[in-house]
């Protein structure tokens, strides 16, 4: 009766297994069917049917509760990452800080987009005219909320 008891845990733990860590049809849950069924097999073959039906009716009960107690919202706040991730996102850029025609330089390869250090501000732009290297002069041809696009400034 061990080994049947056994075989009946270690399949209902490898259900659990498929259904929250490892989603879809995977050899967890193909091996999670396998010891359950072989263990309630085995049940109905060396106890006989009356033992067999009580060890379905077990298996089945047992397998209802784990899964309910694991999908329980506390059981889950215990592995739960607690962790608030602070963050901000760009805002509209007023006419103060950066306005159509000021210079600057990029700071990364504009390949069309990129980062632009303009007024001590860094921003992410975009090139009207190709690629622009890092390090390249760059001028402010419009500005609309977020979105910047710059062109190289010609060195003559």
């Amino acid at each position: 009766m061990t080994i049947i008891i056994i075989l009946i845990v270690l399949g209902i733990l490898l259900f659990v297994i498929e259904f929250l860590l490892v989603p879809g049809v995977t050899i967890a849950g193909i091996g999670g069917l396998i010891l359950t069924v072989f263990g309630v097999y085995k049940a109905f073959e060396e106890y006989g049917s009356t033992v067999g039906v009580w060890v379905l009716i077990g298996t089945i009960l047992l397998s209802v509760f784990v899964i309910a107690m694991s999908l329980r919202a506390r059981t889950w706040n215990r592995l739960m990452l607690k962790t608030n991730i602070k963050g901000t996102v760009d805002k509209a850029i007023t006419e103060e800080q950066m306005k159509i025609g000021d210079r600057g330089v990029a700071l990364t390869r504009l390949a069309p987009m990129g980062k632009i250090l303009v007024n001590d501000l860094v921003r992410e732009a975009k090139s009207v005219e190709g690629f622009v290297d890092e390090h390249t002069d760059i001028e402010i041809v419009s500005v609309e909320g977020i979105r910047i696009s710059v062109k190289p400034v010609k060195n003559m």
